[in-house]
């Protein structure tokens, strides 16, 4: 038996897969929180100005490459009908999780960010003015993380484009769009036939709480 024994939920992904996650909210609660500094998007959105040539890689079970702390296992322990299991290496759904593995991207690669590269968590963009030194900034890169032992995901990675999607936003030599996927919703969002909606009431329960 375990004190710390929790659920398995799975999430799925975009391309029809499943993600196993853990349901940590009860440990996640009790937890000191670690804080890493996360990069503004639009921050990163400025260092591609002047930008021609773009290499996206997504990396493979990016948290799974941070092994748990020795002794701190039995905290990640799950339940399954075959049995009791404990996380080796960082599951999703710890809290500090995503500021641990944010750390380690940044060191990992803290020689590039700034001058040619931006990362966000296991997403990362290599940027170039000119073909010429896009091949030797991707090669720099790809040896880091092979040293690393970080692999990409291939399916999902996007090789020497001059336009690519980054985060709602298209990117080219061109400058920064945003993405007609992400606002196609709304522009094709019926118009109102009348001023009827329907619960409003309830919709706008926490607003009137407010103002009262």
């Amino acid at each position: 038996m375990s004190t710390c024994a929790v659920l398995v939920i799975l999430v799925p992904k975009k391309d029809g897969t499943w993600r196993m996650c853990v349901d940590c909210r009860a440990i996640n609660n009790i937890t000191v929180k670690y804080r890493h500094p996360i990069p503004r998007l639009d921050d990163m959105l400025d260092e591609l100005h002047g930008s021609c040539v773009f290499y996206k890689i997504d990396l493979k079970s990016d948290y799974h490459h941070i092994r748990m702390k020795e002794r701190d296992e039995w905290k990640s322990v799950f339940k399954t009908k075959y049995g009791l299991y404990e996380w080796l290496v960082m599951p999703f759904g710890l809290t500090n999780v995503p500021s641990t593995f944010m750390r380690l991207m940044n060191l990992v690669l803290c020689a590039f960010i700034g001058r040619f590269v931006v990362v966000y968590f296991d997403d990362i963009l290599v940027y170039s003015k000119n073909l010429d030194d896009h091949k030797v900034h991707l090669k720099s890169v790809l040896d880091v993380l092979r040293n690393e032992k970080l692999f990409a995901n291939l399916k999902k990675c996007t090789f020497c484009t001059d336009k690519l999607v980054f985060f709602g936003f298209v990117v080219s030599a061109q400058g920064i769009q945003v993405d007609e996927e992400k606002v196609r919703a709304i522009q094709e969002w019926p118009s109102p036939t009348s001023r009827f909606v329907n619960d409003f009431s309830s919709i706008a329960a926490p607003l009137t709480e407010v103002l009262v």
